[in-house]
């Protein structure tokens, strides 16, 4: 049958007769029509766009280069990967070059000043008169100079504003070119609101769920999995469809600063936990499923960070120069493989991989077995292509982390370039390095420039035809990611169904079920728990003194109330006066001093190196590792890295001094610590302080109202390991899981790995008989 070119303006016009043959119907809201296809897919596009429709036996299909003819990748009856090839056929070097590049944070609408800045109309958003749903300068800009299509959404105003906001975008990029969608993601947003109040009947924002390691304490691979799901409707609802998540490094040292956004150190937990996190995010079933898997539902998966980067030297973490050296002493580099390998690459789903994978900023120090380098994993050809690509057969995205090509400033700095090992070399041709190191695409650059310098280098070194295909490559494997989730066809979105979907209360249920699920009791002296509703409690202020957050912007000193004071009197009576108290509830947060890092060290004349302590109290380092095993950059004279002999305060000290002072006040009366943990504590300095103790991966303060009462009883366990001291700290392997002696509390029991109380004592059920296995099994089998 003959193609027919019909005008979208002209449809409504048809003839009956015409009309009745088409197996297509078509709708419209505002500026976006919805075209239904009998049987087939439906399509979305803009007014603004200039897209036409195509018809082509019966049923409709976009235009999207405007060329008047059904190509084959505006075919949605095709498979994937001959959509793909065909567009990326057709795609020009900068077309190429602008796929290949992931944008800059992007707040929505965008923030005032600061590092993820924008304006509308040359002014900041609260004096442009914009909606909050429109583009800014900054980003028409790389959506249309640049020919951006992977954006990175973070804070959004409402859903209803995301979505608005997608539309918009998703109408700008139609109308460009080859009508390529734009391929939204995020970074996880479904963390607690601690002082937030749960009510089964009522909506929220986003469904709030534990953090990384709370869904890993559950140690039940089918939570971690239904969270995966309701994410990704979430999310798909928002106009997102990659996440930039899991993050399943294995947390094998238990100083680094990243520990928190894993699922813990255990190889076979994390493995399992990674498995069922992306089979949530990436599989759709039913209606939702257009093929294999993949659907309407869909979010793609950028599991980080190959080949993992949990084992930073002394713990020190490689979003800064202080810490871009991963070490392994324990000759344990391939363990990290396994929640990739066995986990992410072979899922029990239909979508069968995880879509992208993101290699880590660090150098794995001496793990380059064939050509001997030293750099940041993007840039090793070893670890992308012999060891990611070939010995595993991993053929999706690997996109970098952020801002790996630019130029390093300071060794102290969040908000600098990464170019670990390569400092020495041109913005270009650290592009140029990283895509014959086998990397599809450069997270955190809206510049297309240095990607297409380093085409040209290629054509230089390898001849036009190679350096063409070597880009359609990457090309055909960013396309795909945007293909099989539906986005060619209806990119759009609905405010008012977004509205109704993210947070629903029965996601918000779902949520609050597992954040109850996720709390571990480790002490519970003679039965002091659950307490009993109504009496009388105490609950001390926590000081957090005056400090810098994580991307090094000042925070200020505060005096308050660690929790909801309304939620608790929904509980209990509250108190100031410990005299009167029944109990104390005392909530502090897991030691916290620094990176490893001190700028006054390094003024002083010292390296700037310093321990990471784990305990409250001032630590000062015996008998560690001089010199270090990794060391050597261009704003540093020494190599020697070592901190021995040196001490270091934690910043959130007077946590401990608050718990001391209650059980002091108290005179023997009941004290009860919460602790919401980032790393693994040494509790020995306030257990016999305590007569019970919860730990919690971020949760609701109602999550441990209920807990502490009894309406649910515990059922977590620890993903990860308590160290006896800091000592056993030290003398760990930064590379090797479980290999610390565990601190045992005044009752007897050892805090190791898997361990939980519920109110009858010790946990042991089919999860610790699954879990609690010699971590050393997990190691031979990787060898």
């Amino acid at each position: 049958m003959r193609k027919l070119f019909i005008p979208a303006f002209l449809i409504s016009t048809l003839a009956a007769p015409l009309s009745q043959a088409q197996n297509w119907s078509e709708s419209k809201n505002g500026t976006i029509v919805t075209v239904t296809n009998k049987g087939g897919q439906t399509l979305g596009y803009a007014t603004t766009s200039g897209v036409k429709l195509i018809i082509d036996k019966g049923l409709a299909f976009k235009d999207l280069n405007k060329n008047g003819k059904l190509d084959a990748y505006e075919d949605w009856r095709l498979p994937v990967a001959v959509r793909a090839k065909d567009l990326a056929s057709q795609m020009s070097v900068e077309q190429i070059a602008g796929l290949m590049l992931y944008s800059k944070h992007q707040p929505i609408p965008s923030a005032p000043a600061g590092p993820f800045a924008g304006t509308y109309g040359g002014k900041v958003f609260a004096e442009s008169g914009a909606k909050p749903t429109d583009l800014s300068d900054q980003q028409k800009e790389f959506l249309t100079k640049d020919n951006v299509r992977h954006v990175l959404v973070t804070s959004v105003q409402s859903p209803a504003v995301a979505a608005g906001w997608n539309n918009n975008a998703q109408a700008l990029v139609e109308g460009l070119g080859l009508g390529i969608p734009a391929n939204n993601s995020s970074d996880p947003r479904h963390g607690t609101r601690a002082d937030a109040e749960y009510n089964a009947g009522a909506g929220g924002t986003i469904s709030m769920w534990p953090g990384s390691l709370g869904l890993a304490a559950t140690f039940n691979p089918d939570v971690v999995k239904q969270f995966g799901h309701i994410a990704a409707t979430e999310y798909r609802a928002l106009g997102i469809a990659t996440a930039l998540s899991p993050q399943i490094d294995l947390a094998t040292d238990p100083r680094w600063y990243r520990f928190s956004g894993t699922f813990g150190e255990d190889p076979k937990l994390t493995t399992d936990l990674a498995r069922a996190y992306i089979d949530g995010f990436q599989t759709s079933t039913g209606s939702n499923e257009i093929k294999d898997g993949w659907g309407y539902t869909s979010v793609n998966a950028m599991v980080k960070h190959w080949p993992g980067g949990g084992s930073g030297e002394a713990g020190r973490d490689a979003h800064y120069g202080y810490g871009k050296y991963a070490v392994y002493p324990g000759n344990n580099f391939a363990t990290h493989f396994l929640p990739f390998t066995e986990g992410a690459f072979k899922l029990a789903g239909k979508t069968s991989m995880a879509s992208a994978v993101m290699p880590y900023y660090t150098i794995s120090l001496g793990q380059d077995k064939k050509n001997g380098e030293n750099v940041g994993n993007s840039y090793n050809k070893y670890i992308i292509t012999d060891l990611l690509r070939t010995k595993y057969g991993y053929n999706g995205v690997v996109c970098t982390d952020w801002n790996i090509t630019a130029d390093e400033t300071a060794v102290d700095v969040f908000l600098t370039g990464k170019s670990w090992g390569v400092e020495k070399l041109s913005v270009a041709e650290r592009h140029y390095k990283i895509l014959m190191a086998g990397a599809d695409q450069f997270g955190g650059n809206n510049d297309a420039t240095p990607v297409i310098a380093a085409y040209q280098m290629g054509v230089k070194d390898l001849g036009e035809k190679a350096m063409r295909t070597r880009m359609e490559q990457s090309a055909v494997r960013l396309l795909t990611n945007i293909f099989r989730v539906g986005l060619f066809e209806n990119p759009y979105l609905n405010a008012e169904t977004t509205a109704g979907i993210v947070g629903k209360p029965a996601f918000m249920d779902a949520g609050y079920q597992a954040q109850l699920k996720s709390v571990v009791m480790l002490k519970n002296k003679g039965n002091a728990l659950p307490l009993t509703k109504g009496k009388t409690v105490y609950i001390p202020k926590r000081f957090t003194p005056a400090g810098r957050n994580f991307l090094g912007m000042n925070t200020p000193e505060k005096l308050e109330y660690p929790v909801n004071l309304a939620i608790v009197k929904k509980y209990f009576t509250v108190t100031d006066n410990p005299d009167e108290a029944d109990y104390a509830l005392a909530f502090i947060r897991s030691p916290d001093s620094g990176g490893g890092y001190s700028s006054a060290d390094a003024k002083a004349g010292g390296n700037g190196y310093v321990p990471i302590s784990l305990q409250y109290g001032d630590y000062t380092a015996q008998g560690t590792r001089n010199p270090s095993l990794g060391g050597g950059d261009p704003l540093e004279k020494f190599t020697n890295r070592s901190y021995d002999g040196k001490t270091n305060k934690t910043i959130n000290s007077s946590d401990l001094t608050m718990v001391t002072e209650t059980y002091a006040k108290m005179k023997g009366k009941p004290v009860i610590v919460a602790v919401q943990m980032s790393n693994p504590t040494i509790f020995s300095e306030f257990d016999k302080q305590s007569n019970a103790i919860l730990a919690h991966f971020s949760v609701q303060d109602q999550a441990l109202m209920d807990i502490l009462t009894g309406v649910v009883e515990p059922s977590g366990l620890l993903p990860m390991q308590m160290p006896a001291d800091m000592k056993t700290v030290e003398a760990q392997a930064e590379d090797v899981p479980r290999d610390m002696k565990c601190y045992v509390d005044s009752e007897g029991n050892t805090y190791d790995f898997a361990f939980g109380l519920n109110w009858k004592g010790v946990i042991h059920d089919s999860r610790t008989a699954t879990y609690k296995k010699d971590t050393q099994k997990a190691k031979l089998a990787s060898k």
